[in-house]
Formats: structure tokens, C-alpha cells, sequence
């Protein structure tokens, strides 16, 4: 079986230079950190490429040299969250541990909720949604990519319907669910149970319905 591609951000530009040695993977690496760590402190509207370079003790001319602006920098940070989430969420449908659909969909709120109470700058910028990343023609949100990224996982481990009211029906649970687990972190650092648990339940009455009682 091929492996699955993980699509991009929508309208999301491509890095200046794709990095094709260790060590300029490694810079790479370290200037999404250190923009990630700056979001996590002040917020993605007040980054500036400046304060990506001091972070990571390089030059200006480096960030340039892969980011021709900030909102490139944004770009590159969720389309980075995008892919490991999306390898992350995989892994935990076809975890033998869960035995059905809803059990798998319980493992893929907590890998969300890990990643907003541990992933430097996560909580703030996610996969990229919250800016205005794509083209309003666009056919396709982050989330609604992720949604896809989940739901054929879902589908091909558990047999589950693929139709179209079913596929809208995921879609739909993917963004309520995102916009409940946001406001879970608001103001608590660990998340809000209250509005998780409304998460779990919401997500099991929007898709029994389609996928079945368990």
C-alpha cells in the first residue's frame, strides 16, 4: 500500500530554498523553532522576522535567505504543525489499542489537546486557519484538509461510508471540534475539561448517525 501523501496548506508559499544538506535543514529548523517559541510568548500578529533572527542567533539575511516576509514564516510553522499532526493523528486510528471508530476519534482529540498544552506556538497558530493564509477561492481550509487526512484513516481502518453527506458531516466535526478545543485554552493552560467534554460528545452525535452507534 502507497504511503499517504499529506497535502499542503492551501495558498501557502513555498520556502525560498529548500533546504538539501543537514545543516541547512538544521537552520531551518531552528528558525521555526525560535518563531514558534516567539508565537508562543506574544502571539503570531506581533512576530517580525527580526525577532525570529535574535531568537535563533542568526543574521537577518538568513531568515531572508528562506522567508521573504513574515507571513512566509507563519506559512512555513503551521504547514510544519500541518505535517506532524497528520503523521500524529495516522498513527492513532491504526493504533491496535482502539477497537472502534469513536475510540480512535477520543485518541485524535488528545493528540489536538497534547499538541495545544506542549507545542511551542500551537495554540496560537495551529494549521494556519487562524490567519488568512489562503485565496478566498480556495476549495479547501487547513481544516478541512486535516479533516480529510483523518477521515480517510478512519475509513479505511474501520469500513466506515464515504459519501457525501458523510464526508460533510466530518468535515463539519472537525471544525466545531477545532473551535471547542481553541476556546478550551483561552485561559487555562491545560485546557477546560468543560468544553473538551463537549468536544467528545459533540463529535459522537455528529457521526453516529453516519458511522454507527458503539
Amino acid at each position: 500500500m502507497p504511503e499517504p501523501v499529506t497535502p499542503s496548506i492551501p495558498g501557502a508559499v513555498q520556502i525560498r530554498n529548500e533546504p538539501v544538506q543537514a545543516r541547512s535543514t538544521a537552520r531551518l529548523t531552528a528558525l521555526l523553532d525560535s518563531a514558534a517559541s516567539v508565537i508562543a510568548e506574544i502571539g503570531f500578529e506581533r512576530l517580525t522576522t527580526a525577532m525570529v533572527a535574535e531568537r535563533a542567533g542568526a543574521s537577518i539575511g538568513t531568515v531572508y535567505r528562506y522567508f521573504p516576509d513574515r507571513l512566509a514564516v507563519l506559512q512555513a510553522l503551521a504547514q510544519r504543525n500541518f505535517e506532524r499532526m497528520a503523521d500524529r493523528v495516522r498513527a492513532e486510528v491504526i493504533d491496535p489499542g482502539h477497537s472502534t471508530w469513536l475510540e480512535a476519534m477520543d485518541g485524535v482529540l488528545g493528540v489536538f489537546v497534547d499538541a495545544f498544552r506542549s507545542e511551542p506556538g500551537f495554540r496560537s497558530i495551529r494549521l494556519g486557519d487562524v490567519i488568512d493564509l489562503y485565496p478566498r477561492a480556495a476549495s479547501e481550509t487547513a481544516n478541512s484538509a486535516m479533516a480529510r487526512v483523518i477521515f480517510e484513516a478512519l475509513a479505511e481502518r474501520f469500513e466506515l461510508p464515504t459519501d457525501d453527506a458523510t464526508v460533510f458531516a466530518f468535515d463539519v466535526a472537525i471544525e466545531v471540534s477545532d473551535a471547542l478545543v481553541a476556546r478550551a485554552f483561552v485561559t487555562d493552560p491545560k485546557g477546560d475539561e468543560r468544553y473538551l467534554d463537549q468536544v467528545r460528545s459533540g463529535v459522537r452525535v455528529l457521526l453516529e448517525q453516519h458511522f454507527g452507534r458503539v
